[in-house]
């Protein structure tokens, strides 16, 4: 409103949420009757809206009649300097994930690596960002061992250590920790949701959400899968999402609008 009001234009950038409607995990702007009014307002009205990834498009273009004119697809870019391999790998997986509260537990699918964790007892789980009273409810086992959210740049020593990544959500748009891990040679294992399978393609395996016997072979398989699928998830971002990709379409962006 503020920049139609000044004659100025202006750029969104959606990553998931604002666009998400999620009853059953309790998640997303559309849920809420005057929040989804004004984010159809600046959706419309706004000079360009970036997604991250293609399946937002869909979203947007499912709730918001008239909106997908403005829409460009400029994916998140990772510094593959920062965050790179080095030393062997530990037979372990690893989950990044934001989790304070319960609902965020379902969301990031929490609930069903800790089923699939049940089912590998001798295989080590570290889950990072995690409240460890969110699941107290859950009983997870003694294999599994959450710590608090750390400093992003501190996220690259459990990357360089896990064998295997997982990202078990039942919603994402395209995960910065799915990617970061892949560019420090984890092998991914994920769910197909979202932008997930863009960034995974070939390079690891994907299940349904809310399927703890499939995710629980997927790791099996992962963990006996040859490094080269962890160079090859790394070789994948950075071909596919350097940072400098994205810097190079915002100044694009930026300077049509301003021409």
């Amino acid at each position: 409103m503020a920049a139609r009001f000044f004659g100025k234009r202006s750029i969104i950038v959606v990553g998931g949420v604002d666009v998400a409607r999620e009853p059953g995990l309790n998640y997303g702007m559309f849920l809420n009757p005057w929040k989804s009014v004004l984010v159809r307002y600046a959706l419309r009205n706004a000079s360009r809206v970036l997604v991250v990834d293609e399946t937002l498009r869909l979203e947007i273009n499912e709730r918001i009649a008239g909106a997908g004119k403005n829409i460009r697809y400029v994916p998140t870019g990772y510094d593959t300097d920062f965050w790179t391999p080095k030393g062997g790998k530990r037979s372990e997986v690893l989950t990044v994930a934001v989790v304070l509260n319960e609902s965020r537990v379902r969301l990031k699918g929490i609930d069903t690596l800790i089923k699939a964790a049940r089912n590998l007892p001798r295989l080590q789980f570290k889950v990072v960002g995690v409240r460890p009273q969110a699941v107290q409810q859950l009983n997870p086992p003694r294999n599994m061992h959450f710590y608090e959210a750390v400093p992003r740049s501190d996220l690259l020593a459990y990357y360089r250590h896990a064998q295997v990544y997982c990202q078990p959500s039942r919603r994402e748009g395209l995960p910065n920790t799915l990617c970061e891990a892949m560019l420090c040679e984890c092998i991914p294992v994920a769910t197909t949701v979202g932008g997930i399978p863009s960034a995974v393609g070939k390079t690891g395996f994907l299940v349904p959400p809310d399927d703890p016997m499939g995710l629980t072979q997927a790791i099996l398989m992962a963990l006996k899968a040859p490094q080269r699928n962890g160079k090859e998830a790394r070789k994948r971002i950075v071909k596919d999402f350097p940072v400098e990709r994205r810097e190079k379409a915002l100044e694009e962006l930026i300077s049509d609008l301003t021409l």
